[in-house]
């Protein structure tokens, strides 16, 4: 068999196994989609409860993203299936998706805590003079020149997230790499792997179109 006759087997095999790897893109997208509706607004609003003035909820807030950061998300994962799903009826993609916005939330947390941090004090004395209350002061001051500031790092845990999904394997989802897992297993070829790589190349190149899209969008902050 010639290279030309073997790259055409292999572009045959691809077309065969591709369908069923591609059927685990609904599962990623739509954790995915659950996950960011989620996880950035409970970052902004822990992110504001730890600039806070309140010691009580700086504390317990410090507490959430110091332990949901400093352990690994598929510990966090297993904790969640195996442990509270027992509590609370959780399925396989519930558990998935409470674990996700937990960890992804204490990240954002953090993103925007630096974020309204970098924000000169001199708007917040600004808009007092003007007579804004603090509520109006971060809506239409501090929050839109924040979000053009931390939106690099929002756009590197939007494609992490992406890369992430796939630990829902480990719970028997089946999603893009648990189905090309199953194949890799049963034909011993590394083809469907590199199948699902591309399906996840092509999920970050959208993640990074949108986000170059929201930058150009939010410029006008600068």
């Amino acid at each position: 068999m010639n290279s030309s006759e073997e790259f055409i087997k292999i572009l045959e095999y691809a077309g065969k196994v591709t369908p069923y790897i591609a059927s685990g893109l609904g599962v990623v997208i739509k954790l995915y989609i659950v996950v960011i509706i989620c996880s950035i607004p409970l970052g902004l609003i822990c992110a504001i409860g730890k600039v806070s003035k309140s010691n009580i909820i700086k504390g317990i807030l410090e507490i959430y993203t110091w332990v949901f950061r400093g352990t690994p998300l598929l510990l966090q994962l297993f904790f969640v299936y195996f442990g509270l799903s027992k509590v609370f009826g959780f399925n396989q993609f519930q558990a998935a998706a409470v674990t996700f916005i937990i960890n992804y939330g204490a990240y954002f947390t953090e993103i925007f805590r630096a974020g309204i941090q970098s924000i000169d004090k001199g708007q917040y004395e600004a808009a007092k003079a003007l007579g804004m209350n603090y509520s109006q002061t971060m809506k239409r001051i501090i929050i839109p020149q924040m979000l053009k500031r931390v939106l690099p790092p929002i756009s590197n845990e939007a494609i992490t997230l992406v890369k992430d999904t796939s630990l829902v394997t480990a719970i028997a989802i089946g999603d893009i790499l648990r189905n090309a897992k199953e194949i890799a297993s049963r034909d011993f070829t590394l083809t469907p792997y590199i199948i699902a790589g591309i399906m996840y190349l092509a999920l970050t190149s959208v993640i990074v179109y949108i986000f170059k899209k929201l930058e150009q969008r939010y410029s006008v902050y600068e």
